[in-house]
């Protein structure tokens, strides 16, 4: 069984004409053109090449449509329909030669993710998901894991960003989550990918703060149609406002969220 709509044949063909762009650039990593866009935020001249054959293509595909990426920013078309691209998710990872990065594709109908995308190029991983249609990998149905107890569990975070406001926040809270259980907390330097292994039952969780929607996008209907639970700090479905996720399989949200606010 595999996913097959028309809006996700549209994503895996951006996705797939994007990748040869990004692995052949990241065979060159040490000749890229990188620009310093922020403290701890780079961007490189693929991630310009990458979003720009994503646009292109997804226009092509659905001409009306409007597009919001990392990059651009906003292309305002229609109101209803939006995509929601992050080229390279995992840039810096990707500029230092660590084959951890992915292209991250939703689309999102009335303020609604319903389909999403997380191409993992150097693997060749394709996670998918389409609302009421459930979540794939290359073709193959995923579920969250079925661990019941958090000391059992693979937790991912990330960040925090020197910038940030909540940087030493996040720090405190990483802190506190290593000091008081000896679950496994790994910092893998992709948002999206975090997300699509959590899906995957490859972890049971991944918290952070100050993401941005293009960050969490896909991952958001890639979680729910694998059967995972997706909150903010609080357990609430407020995530995307306040910028802070808890992405888990059933069993252990709760858990890991009395944990972080304990």
């Amino acid at each position: 069984m595999k996913l097959s709509s028309a809006n996700i044949n549209v994503m895996v063909k951006a996705c797939r004409k994007a990748a040869k762009t990004l692995i052949r650039d990241f065979g060159e990593v040490e000749n890229l053109q990188v620009s310093l866009k922020g403290p701890g935020d780079y961007v490189s001249a693929s991630d310009k090449k990458v979003e720009k054959i994503l646009v292109e293509e997804l226009q092509k595909a659905r001409p009306n449509y409007s597009i919001l990426s990392e990059e651009i920013g906003l292309i305002k078309n229609d109101e209803e329909f939006k995509w929601i691209i992050d080229p390279i998710d995992g840039t810096s990872n990707f500029l230092h030669g660590i084959p951890h990065f992915g292209i991250s594709i939703g689309l999102e109908c009335r303020k609604e993710i319903i389909c999403g995308i997380i191409f993992d190029p150097i693997k060749d991983e394709i996670f998918t998901a389409e609302k009421g249609n459930g979540a794939y990998l290359n073709m193959q149905r995923m579920r969250v894991s079925s661990r019941t107890k958090l000391k059992d569990c693979m937790i991912f975070t990330g960040g925090p960003k020197e910038e940030s406001e909540k940087s030493e926040l996040a720090l405190e809270e990483y802190k506190k989550f290593s000091s008081k259980i000896s679950t496994p907390l790994r910092k893998m330097g992709s948002a999206s990918l975090d997300m699509a292994y959590v899906a995957a039952g490859r972890a049971e969780g991944f918290f952070q703060r100050n993401l941005n929607y293009w960050d969490i996008a896909a991952g958001i209907i890639i979680v729910k149609e694998a059967g995972g639970l997706i909150t903010d700090y609080s357990g609430n479905s407020d995530y995307i406002n306040n910028r802070i996720i808890v992405a888990t399989n059933e069993h252990i949200n709760q858990d890991l969220v009395n944990l972080i606010n304990n």
